[in-house]
């Protein structure tokens, strides 16, 4: 049935409006591409830590460019534990060698990682449907979701993760039987490479796993154990080359509390800020499930969507419904592309960019403070508000400024001119005043915790006053260490940067100065 047989308006008019809209959606979301490139080049000339955390993987770089593990004794000098595996941290070690140790170095990286995936959604929603239209969105919806706005320029291994999943995924689906040798090869290193970038990535080797048992179960098993077989034998040399120190900060530094009212509230945020997307995945699924075969995208998507329990954990956060919202994005694209296939381009034309236009209100983000976004801004009546959310709060998303510059060059300075190495919170301030950064608060917590870490020689170190200066912005340290710090050092100056207080603290029978 045709468009103008559907509404009764002439044809050519319909076409008009379907471009237009088709139109207006490719805007939308080449605009929230801007916004993302706005962001990133407003973090690329920040030079110190955004979100925490981004410093310490930086500091992993930083150790593979000198040829060291930064998996170490965490119970001496400098106290150092890392909680990701190397592969994003290898690949950093070239930028590390450019730039220099500086925070640059993971956010070029990362950003690069964050623009692939985009560009491989896309070009896979290309290859299945033949219309950029579709394509485009699918590509732009990966930069729009908040999530990926928020995590994709930091310092963070998180998108490379999702970038190697997503290739995996996309290399296996390829045929809709049991992959053949070469696809299981390239799917297999993609998936490889995903683990060893972050350990969130067992959740897309399950459905792949799953997917392939439906497939074939005999040969899904043999393509297992041989999964299984190369990645623990890697895992166990590396284990053996650190002396037990990999097991300890990858495994056990990761156990943490786990609270499900938090994983409750993200999930509302999730689906909320993604129901449009969400609703075509979980058609997708449903059809498949009852009136076809389950594909690959749509096995991801269910346990992916399942892997965002996992947030609950204390620590996590919004950063683990990415592999989620990217499959999501591919399952809802493959339902469209099937969509146009039942009912014309009447429904496709028109309801789809409706409603893709509806998604992208869903996730409206915007920094006002920039030159090209102050006037949009000013249009909307959000004139005087810093960074505007669906979201609601947020730590990330929004643009440092002069003042934040500013006073970060304080801190350092205070670091720079103390005596002695400096115990810092966050790891750029000792990188900037050529200082060892000292521990990874978190991971010490963690492993304190966990009965782990014995935390008295660090404490000892404290009492004596070795470090010249103490920056503190969380207080993630293990409880007895904070009072260690309390009756050693005392408040010198606050300094705010980027939305946080940092305090900064000097030994009681002296005074640090910047």
């Amino acid at each position: 049935m045709s468009v103008a047989t559907m509404t009764g308006l002439p044809s050519r008019l319909l076409r008009t409006i379907a471009h237009g809209l088709w139109a207006a959606v490719l805007l939308a979301y080449l605009a929230y591409a801007l916004i993302f490139g706005i962001y990133a080049a407003a973090l690329f000339r920040f030079p110190f830590d955004y979100d925490q955390g981004e410093g310490f993987e930086l500091l992993d770089a930083i150790y593979f460019s000198r040829g060291q593990w930064p998996y170490r004794d965490i119970e001496s000098y400098p106290f150092y534990a890392s909680n990701y595996p190397p592969l994003f941290h290898l690949l950093a070690v070239p930028l590390v060698w450019i730039f220099g140790p500086r925070l640059i170095a993971g956010r070029l990286l990362s950003t690069a990682a964050t623009l692939a995936l985009a560009a491989a959604v896309g070009l896979a929603v290309r290859r299945w449907t033949g219309r950029w239209a579709l394509a485009g969105w699918a590509g732009g919806m990966v930069l729009a979701s908040n999530y990926v706005y928020h995590i994709g320029p930091l310092s963070r291994s998180h998108m490379m993760m999702v970038l190697f999943e997503t290739l995996a995924v996309l290399a296996l689906a390829r045929a809709d039987g049991f992959p053949d040798r070469r696809a299981l090869i390239w799917g297999s290193l993609a998936l490889m490479a995903a683990g060893w970038t972050k350990q969130h990535a067992l959740i897309t080797v399950l459905a792949v796993l799953a997917y392939l048992f439906l497939r074939d179960p005999r040969r899904a098993m043999g393509w297992a154990l041989g999964f299984a077989g190369a990645n623990l034998v890697l895992f166990f040399l590396v284990n053996w080359a650190t002396q037990g120190y990999w097991w300890l900060h990858i495994i056990e530094a990761n156990i943490n509390e786990y609270d499900y009212r938090q994983a409750f509230f993200l999930y509302g945020q999730w689906f909320r800020l993604h129901a449009v997307v969400l609703i075509l995945a979980l058609s997708l699924v449903l059809y498949e499930l009852y009136f076809d075969r389950l594909s690959l995208f749509s096995v991801w998507a269910v346990f992916a969507a399942a892997g965002g329990a996992l947030a609950g954990k204390w620590g996590a956060g919004e950063s683990y419904f990415i592999t989620a919202v990217v499959a999501g994005i591919l399952a809802a694209a493959r339902f469209l592309s099937r969509l146009e296939g039942w009912t014309g381009r009447a429904v496709t034309d028109l309801a789809v960019p409706l409603a893709l236009l509806l998604q992208a209100a869903l996730v409206f983000h915007l920094p006002t403070d920039h030159p090209l976004t102050r006037p949009v801004a000013r249009l909307l009546g959000l004139e005087g508000v810093r960074y505007v959310d669906r979201v609601g709060y947020t730590q990330l998303g929004h643009l440092p400024t002069a003042e934040d510059l500013h006073n970060g060059w304080k801190v350092v300075a205070y670091v720079r001119s103390a005596p002695g190495p400096a115990l810092t919170e966050e790891a750029s301030w000792a990188l900037w005043a050529d200082k060892e950064p000292v521990t990874n608060p978190t991971q010490l917590l963690n492993l304190y915790k966990n009965g782990q870490l014995n935390p008295e020689p660090l404490i000892r170190m404290i009492r004596e006053q070795q470090f010249g200066v103490v920056v503190l912005r969380a207080q993630f340290y293990p409880q007895p260490v904070l009072d260690a710090i309390g009756q050693a050092y005392r408040p010198i100056d606050d300094v705010p940067v980027n939305g946080f207080l940092y305090r900064i603290l000097a030994p009681r029978e002296r005074s640090a100065a910047p």
